[in-house]
């Protein structure tokens, strides 16, 4: 299957511009990059697309034991790399899709020059001396409550997630995006994202990085971003005066200046 299709691959903006692919985080889909792209576009290449399971990605191409380990997404990033044949593109993922990032831009360096890593956590949970923001248990209820209230799981999320409490329009376009999504794909999403542990994979970056943080997110306290800058080394970190996970969405101005600057930065 084309991964054009599989994947719902768009590509927008200045044609000879320098590429920007951009990865949503669970329960998400590309339409949450809307505004950082109308910013980007004029001047970057941008290529968007739908994780399988999620948006408008081919729902024939979903198969629940494929999808299971983070590495099926990686493959995918990869794919859509190569059939369009991408050189010199920077990586961004958000939150899960960082970590995707960090294995594609190591499976596949010859198609990324740079990484940027927003809001990106390597362990949601927990482990000794490092701090995830979350126990076990912690994650265990999150993920039961799921499974028993999809819907009602999503809109109690919100609030944590997008944390704009005088936007309510901007948690509505989260919660919409996550209702776009099939029940059952979003469930293995969920364990793929909360229960991973990519810590080790970090070292293994040998291109260019910046993070990008909020300072006030629950999902991934910036604790956990200075955690992901010392151990990619040369890394650089930028902690944005913002609430939430998903700045992009919240402050689409200065994700996309910070993208911006990253890209055009030797």
């Amino acid at each position: 299957m084309s991964a054009r299709i599989r994947n719902n691959v768009r590509v927008v903006g200045a044609v000879d511009g320098p590429v920007v692919m951009l990865a949503h985080g669970f329960g998400c889909d590309q339409t949450l990059w809307r505004s950082v792209t109308d910013i980007l576009a004029p001047n970057f290449s941008v290529v968007l697309f739908d994780h399988v399971g999620s948006g408008a990605s081919d729902p024939a191409a979903w198969d629940a034991d494929k999808y299971a380990p983070l590495e099926a997404y990686v493959r995918d990033i990869v794919d859509i790399a190569e059939e369009l044949d991408l050189h010199d593109v920077t990586f961004v993922g958000h939150s899960v899709a960082s970590m995707m990032g960090v294995l594609a831009v190591q499976a596949a360096p010859e198609r990324f020059s740079k990484l940027f890593l927003l809001t990106p956590s390597p362990r949601y949970i927990d482990d000794g001396d490092y701090r995830g923001g979350f126990s076990r248990e912690d994650i265990d209820e999150l993920l039961e409550s799921l499974d028993s209230n999809y819907l009602g799981w999503s809109a109690s999320m919100a609030p944590i997630v997008v944390n704009a409490p005088d936007r309510p329009d901007l948690e509505n376009m989260w919660t919409a995006s996550f209702c776009r999504t099939d029940p059952e794909c979003a469930r293995v999403f969920a364990r793929t994202t909360f229960l991973s542990d990519n810590r080790a994979d970090l070292a293994g970056v040998a291109l260019p990085t910046m993070i990008v943080d909020c300072a006030r997110d629950s999902l991934a306290p910036p604790q956990v971003g200075r955690y992901v800058h010392e151990h990619i080394a040369g890394s650089t970190l930028q902690t944005l005066d913002a609430s939430g996970h998903c700045p992009h969405v919240t402050q689409p101005e200065q994700t996309a200046e910070a993208i911006a600057t990253f890209v055009r930065s030797s």
